[in-house]
């Protein structure tokens, strides 16, 4: 058949050729420079003609696609915060010193009125362990009142289990589900996919559980990979790599990930002889080291954007952390408004 098509598309060709050159030869054969002029133009028509045969031959530019450098710049630096002590413990913000990365990148501290905005009508999903449970909590003091969060709390703090709960009042859905390994995330992946529904935000976390029962960081690393290649099957993030159009806008919008990062353990402060000889500093840049090496954060090629904990953790020091593993509210406040300046980045908003 291709070739059937190619022979017609070559008879065409000749007969668009030589038949206006014969005509021409016989019009023009007293204007020499008329005539070679003429069938230049033929011959270049010709070509255009055959390059639809002969897409090899000639291959399609590349279209570009160019980032605002600012833009780039500023989703790169959102970690990049310093903490400060005060009567009450320590206040957090972003390095706005004039040699620092997030220096005029404007990011912002939100209130209850913006979030709930910026939020409003979301489906947001927290997965994985309790690093996972404390980032919620820090979102959910940012969207409701101190009463309600005291309403909440026993549910919210039960011992290795999921939480669910709508904020009616600006349609919010946020979805705690307890996840302390990443298998149990590839699960959560795999739901997504069945169910054929996905939440806009996506953030993900795991690692302590692996270190602690299984202290094995190669094969943690494994579970990241296959992660990585279950998340891809998720409409969205395929949509997202391949840049596919769907007459189906629901199935075609986009998901924002993020991946909260382990903490920066403390051995001496944590509170069992079994955390302290397994949970070493050298094993936990093994972990890290897996967690690069899986390519499934952005910076790597991935999807995943960090929520560096590890970095925020490290900063607040000690004097932050509740038992070498846990850190106060604050860490993860900071982390919550982390993610929310890359919803307002990569959405194109101004608050």
């Amino acid at each position: 058949m291709f070739f059937g098509a190619v022979q017609l598309g070559l008879m065409a060709a000749c007969v668009v050729l030589f038949v206006p050159m014969g005509m021409a030869g016989w019009h023009l054969s007293r204007n020499k420079v008329l005539f070679f002029s003429g069938a230049l133009f033929i011959t270049l028509a010709v070509f255009i003609h055959l390059i639809p045969y002969f897409p090899s031959f000639f291959p399609p530019t590349p279209s570009l696609m160019f980032q605002d450098p600012a833009t780039s710049s500023c989703i790169s630096s959102l970690n990049d915060v310093v903490f400060r002590p005060n009567s009450d413990g320590y206040l957090w913000d972003w390095d706005n010193t004039s040699n620092s990365r997030s220096y005029g990148c404007e990011f912002q501290k939100l209130g209850r009125v913006d979030v709930m905005d910026l939020l409003n009508g979301s489906w947001v999903v927290v997965a994985g362990d309790s690093q996972a449970r404390l980032f919620v909590v820090g979102l959910l003091d940012l969207v409701l009142g101190a009463d309600e969060m005291e309403l909440i709390h026993g549910d919210l703090f039960k011992r290795h289990s999921d939480y669910h709960i709508t904020v009616g009042e600006i349609g919010l859905k946020l979805d705690f589900i307890w996840a302390p390994y990443v298998a149990n995330l590839s699960d959560v992946v795999v739901e997504f996919k069945r169910n054929g529904s996905y939440p806009d935000v996506l953030v993900m976390g795991s690692g302590l559980w692996h270190m602690l029962h299984f202290t094995n960081y190669s094969d943690y690393g494994v579970s990241l990979q296959l992660l990585r290649d279950s998340l891809f099957q998720l409409v969205p993030v395929r949509r997202k790599f391949e840049m596919e159009s769907d007459s189906d806008p629901d199935s075609a919008r986009g998901m924002h990930l993020f991946w909260l990062g382990m903490p920066t353990l403390i051995n001496g402060l944590l509170n069992t002889e079994e955390k302290r000889a397994k949970m070493t500093r050298e094993m936990c840049d093994a972990y890290d080291h897996e967690l690069y090496k899986s390519k499934i954060l952005r910076r790597d090629g991935g999807s995943f954007l960090l929520l560096d904990v590890g970095m925020l953790s490290g900063k607040c020091g000690a004097d932050c952390s509740l038992d070498g593993m846990h850190y106060s509210d604050v860490v993860y406040e900071a982390s919550v408004h982390v993610m929310l300046n890359a919803l307002l980045i990569e959405s194109h908003q101004k608050l």
